[in-house]
């Protein structure tokens, strides 16, 4: 069930050119409970990590989740000069003193320019037409190549790691995400925020559903031994 659910998200948030294609979890872990979340969003452009982080934030304020902004955290100087593992370790070690226990930490590895055609796109409610339907549509390719046009995917990865005592760095969930020829910055934050979340949810990782009744938080196992 769990997984023709997060089918079923993947193919709602596509509609807006934002798709996950890699979904990764942590078989040792069934639930991931957090108390305090850090929100990274590693990228050159200050305005898109702020909006990110901010939107992210607001999510968890939402489930009733504590979390900050690095923006809040990291100084100016901390983000602007390269660390070494000694000063990321030095760092951790903060955060738990801080009582964090978790990071979920997004970063842009790349993009790459594809060509499609344009109907793959603007027709995508013909996705299961009849055979003859589908080539009638697109026949023209054939013949007339100025159909064709080139897109830049741009791919994002979302890491959700574990800074608990015993258990420092682990990664407890991994998504890739592929942007497809983004129009408006707005728009794809809020879409890839709204897909990470709901895949976050699906997985019980940090938002999962009400305790039932007779049970109590001791009763949910974080990991699985």
């Amino acid at each position: 069930m769990k997984k023709l659910l997060l089918i079923a998200l993947v193919i709602l948030v596509s509609c807006n050119n934002v798709s996950l294609v890699e979904n990764w979890k942590d078989p040792d872990t069934v639930i991931f409970h957090a108390n305090k979340v850090l929100i990274v969003g590693m990228t050159q452009d200050a305005d898109v990590r702020e909006a990110f982080e901010t939107k992210l934030v607001r999510e968890f304020e939402k489930r009733n989740v504590e979390s900050m902004r690095s923006l809040d955290v990291f100084d100016v100087s901390f983000t602007n000069t390269p660390h070494t593992e000694r000063e990321l370790d030095e760092l951790e070690q903060r955060l738990l003193a801080k009582d964090f226990d978790a990071i979920l930490f997004t970063k842009l590895i790349g993009s790459e320019d594809k060509k499609g055609f344009i109907r793959s796109y603007s027709e995508w409610d013909n996705y299961w037409s009849r055979f003859n339907e589908d080539y009638f549509e697109y026949q023209d390719v054939y013949s007339n190549p100025g159909t064709e046009h080139t897109f830049t995917v741009y791919h994002a990865q979302t890491t959700l790691y574990c800074i608990c005592e015993g258990k420092e760095r682990a990664m407890i969930w991994r998504g890739s995400v592929d942007i497809t020829d983004p129009k408006s910055i707005e728009n794809s934050v809020n879409a890839y925020i709204k897909l990470v979340v709901l895949a976050l949810e699906e997985q019980d990782l940090i938002f999962y559903e009400e305790l039932k009744e007779g049970q109590t938080d001791a009763s949910r196992t974080v990991f699985r031994n």
